[in-house]
Formats: C-alpha cells, structure tokens, sequence
C-alpha cells in the first residue's frame, strides 16, 4: 500500500447512501465532457463563416477530437493502474476545462482544431475511468442499477446539447460553447477532491510505445489523406496522407500482434470470425449514423437558412428515440440474440438515410421528423446487441480487452465518416457545377443527396452482412469469472458511451 492507503476505501464495498456524493463527482465530470462534444457540430456553419475557413477545414474540429479520444482510451487503463483512477480523473477534467478555455479564445481555425485536439486527450479518459471507476466502488449486488444511473447524463446531454449550443450560438456567441465548461469543470474538480476516494494503486505493465506512436500516424494519416480526397485523389497530400497511414497502420498491426503482454490494442479478437463479422457491422452501421449526424445539421443551417438553435432542436427527436428503444434493445437481446436486432435497426438507418436523400431546402422541417426518429429507433435497437454480441464472441483470454479497442475503433471510424462524407460533398459539389448548375443551393443540394444515397446503401451493405451473425452457444456465453474483469463487465460503459455522439455530430 501507498502512504495514502489510510484514504483509501476499505476491501469491502461502501453503502449505496455512501455512494452518492462519489457518484455525482463522477456524474458532473462525464456530464460536461458530454454536453460540449454535443455542442460544436451546430457551430460548424458559424465556425466556418467567422473562421474564413472551409468545411474540409473545419471539419477537423471534429475529426481531430475524436481520433484524440481514439488515441488515449486504450491508455486509461495503465493510467490508471499507474497513477490511481482519482487523480488521472481529476487531471483529466482540469485539462478539458482549461483546453477549453484555450478554444473560446482561438483566432484561427487551426487554433481551434489544435486545442481541439487536447480537448479530446482530457475528454477521451473521462468516460472509461468514470465506469471504471463506479465498478470498484459499487457493491457487487448493485453494479447494475448503478451503471443504469450513470447512463441517465449520457442519454441526459445529448439532448440538452444541441439545443444549448444552438441558443449560446444564435444568441450570445460561439466562445461560450466551450466557455461554459469554466464553471462546471472548476465544481467537478472541488466535487472530487473532496468526495471521490483514493482507490489502490494496480501493478501496470510496460507501456506499449511502438503503439502509442504508430496508432495516432495510421489514423491520423489516413484521415488526413481521405479530407484532401476533394481536392484531387492524386494531389500530393492525398497520396502522402494516405501512404504514411497505410504504412503505419501495418507496422501497427504487426507490433501489436508480436507483443505478448498489453499490447495497446487487442487484435488477437480477431481470430473469432463471429467477433470480426460483428464489429465490421459496427464501423459500417458507425459510419452510416455519424455520416448523416454530422451532414444534416450543415444542410439545416446552409441550404434551408435555419439557425443553429433550430437545428439543435431538431436532434431532439433522435436522441429521444434512441433513449426509448435503448432499453427494448437489451430486453430483447436476452430473447432473441443479436441479429434481429441488429438487421432491424440497420433497416431504419437505411430508410433515414433515403428520406433523407428527398428533402429538398424548400421543404419544411417537420419532413425532418420522420428519418430522425429512424435513426435513433435504428441506433437504440442495435447498440446494445451489437457490443453484447462482440463481448460474447470474443476468445474467452480476451473479453477483458474488447471494451478498449471497440471504444477506440469507433473513435476512429467516426473520424473517417466525417472527413470521408465531407471529401464526398466536396466532389459532388464540383461535379455539379460543372454540369452547369448553380453552387448554391443545387449543386450543393444534389451533393447531400448523393450522400444520402450513399449512406444508404452502405447501411444495407451492413445489413447483408448482419444475417452472417449467430448467437453465441449458452456455454460460450457464460464468461467465467477470471475472464469477466472490469473490462468486460464495464462493456456497459462503452455501449452507453456511444450514444454521446448522437447530439455531437
């Protein structure tokens, strides 16, 4: 034990009422972490205009924060082991807050994507240490209606965000998106000081550097070269961005799998043919969702003249939906395993996303109502399925590692739908014009439409591949309980961690 084991919490789990002064710390901390990643894609209009900045720019905003998530979730866990789950919290939520400081006060746009990317360093460990962080301190008879509970700000936020952001956007200024986390973070950092407690330093592993360095470049890279793709797929910075990520995406490869003891990330997982059927259905239904989040708001607010606070409003519906079908997804899945669910849920994505694809900006934006809740009936049907499903078919030897490189694989995934669909945009958008049409609104209307279409069919491309899923045999899904560690059983946490992106795209 350390010299502060006597604040440390005893072996025995503490009283659910001596809980709650712990748990509204940790609640406070995911919360703001939360309602900002739900704040910028509104602003990404108003950012742009007042920025002088392109989308393909821009759009970095976005992308950078969330391959910067990618980049540390796999490290919360050694940090944590390393440094004690209250501290790395605690410095987490203070660099979020001061990144966001740093943000308000950008003068350019490569400022704002810069302390965009610290933003995610901070926020990007907030949300697994929170989860893990609840499991070591909840009795074991209620770790479950616990992790219910710290659901609520995650299903809470996005909703509030969009239309908070929007209102700050329309009506006082774009700064305080990020100033109004001053406040919060300041009380989150008091809060658990004084209430959360010293939890038992673990034994830590070496640090896998090779992947630490690697992972970021691949990612990066390869985002990087699909954003430059609308200026030309053989302009230098496409080819160079897309050869040094393909280059360190296999050296990544072959590291992390040559590495015996914690590698970054798990792909041995992927000896399970039912583990890498179920999570190419996940990046495919990853990429259709956050596809048309990220699009639909910009379509609002530029083609159809509507203000931010507008089209904040109008994700209400979504993340509404998904927050009632959520909990008949899981019922569900006890019943009749994953594939239904998942086939189904991938069936309303597709038919948002063709909706989508008629809306024209003369249109009113009551048409708006129908594909939204499509989409979050889709994404409340399938999310839990589809991690339970990873989870179960996972090498037994594994399922502890699943929850880090599913988190961190989304990550990555959405970063690629942002700057992939924008690069589309781009080059559909010229491709009208020059046919003649005006670059706005036609050529840029047709180009939404394409991607609509396109999402579309990607979403039925996951559909097909859905049917190949079967349900894991009884004896398969009883994890044993040396395997069912933190990790598996905090997989909670990485299901309920998703639905944050609901409001940010």
């Amino acid at each position: 034990m350390t010299a502060n084991s006597k604040a440390s919490i005893p072996d025995s789990k503490p009283s659910l009422r001596a809980l709650i002064a712990p748990l509204i710390a940790i609640i406070i901390g995911m919360f703001m972490v939360i309602l900002d990643a739900t704040a910028v894609n509104v602003a990404i209009p108003v950012l742009a205009d007042d920025f002088k900045s392109s989308l393909s720019l821009i759009q970095w905003t976005i992308t950078g924060y969330a391959l910067a998530q990618a980049a540390v979730i796999p490290l919360a866990g050694w940090m944590s082991d390393r440094f004690g789950p209250k501290q790395v919290f605690i410095i987490s939520i203070i660099l979020f807050t001061a990144s966001s400081i740093l943000c308000a006060f950008a003068n350019t746009a490569e400022q704002l994507i810069l302390f965009r990317i610290l933003q995610g360093l901070g926020g990007g460990m907030v949300m697994p240490i929170a989860f893990a962080m609840t499991y070591r301190i909840s009795p074991p008879e209620s770790v479950g209606r616990i992790m219910g509970l710290m659901g609520v700000p995650i299903l809470l936020a996005p909703a509030l965000g969009p239309i908070v952001s929007g209102y700050l956007v329309d009506y006082v200024s774009w700064e305080w998106i990020f100033l109004i986390n001053v406040p919060i973070g300041i009380i989150g950092v008091i809060t658990c000081i004084l209430a959360l407690p010293n939890l038992p330093k673990k034994a830590s592993t070496s640090l896998d550097f090779l992947g630490i360095l690697l992972a970021p470049l691949a990612f990066g890279g390869l985002s990087y070269g699909l954003s430059e793709g609308g200026s030309g797929w053989n302009s230098v910075k496409t080819v160079t961005g897309v050869a040094v990520g393909a280059v360190a995406l296999i050296l990544f490869a072959i590291v992390e799998l040559r590495r015996n003891k914690e590698p970054l990330l798990e792909l041995r997982v992927f000896r399970s043919s039912q583990f890498t059927r179920g999570i190419l259905v996940q990046w495919t239904l990853q990429f259709a969702m956050f596809g048309i989040i990220f699009a639909v708001p910009y379509f609002m607010q530029q083609l159809m003249g509507m203000s931010a606070f507008e089209a904040g409003f109008w994700t209400l519906p979504q993340a509404l939906a998904a927050g009632i079908m959520i909990p008949f997804g899981g019922r569900l899945f006890d019943r009749i395993g994953a594939r239904p669910l998942v086939i189904g849920g991938l069936i309303f994505v597709a038919a948002g996303a063709y909706l989508f694809s008629l809306i024209d900006p003369s249109n009113s934006p009551w048409t708006f109502l129908v594909p939204r809740m499509l989409l979050g009936i889709g994404m409340g049907l399938s999310y839990i399925a589809l991690n339970t499903h990873l989870i179960q078919t996972a090498p037994r030897e594994l399922v502890g590692r699943v929850t880090s490189l599913t988190s961190a694989s989304q990550q990555v995934v959405t970063s690629f739908a942002i700057a992939g669909l924008t690069t589309f945009l781009v080059s559909r958008s010229s491709h009208y014009v020059s046919k003649g049409e005006a670059a706005l609104p036609d050529a840029l209307t047709h180009a939404f439409h394409n991607s609509y279409i396109l999402i579309a069919i990607l979403a039925v491309a996951g559909l097909f591949l859905a049917t190949t899923l079967k349900r894991p045999a009884k004896d398969d899904t009883a994890i044993q309980p040396s395997v069912a560690d933190e990790g598996s059983i905090l997989a909670v946490g990485d299901i309920l961690n998703q639905t944050q992106w609901e409001g940010e795209q």
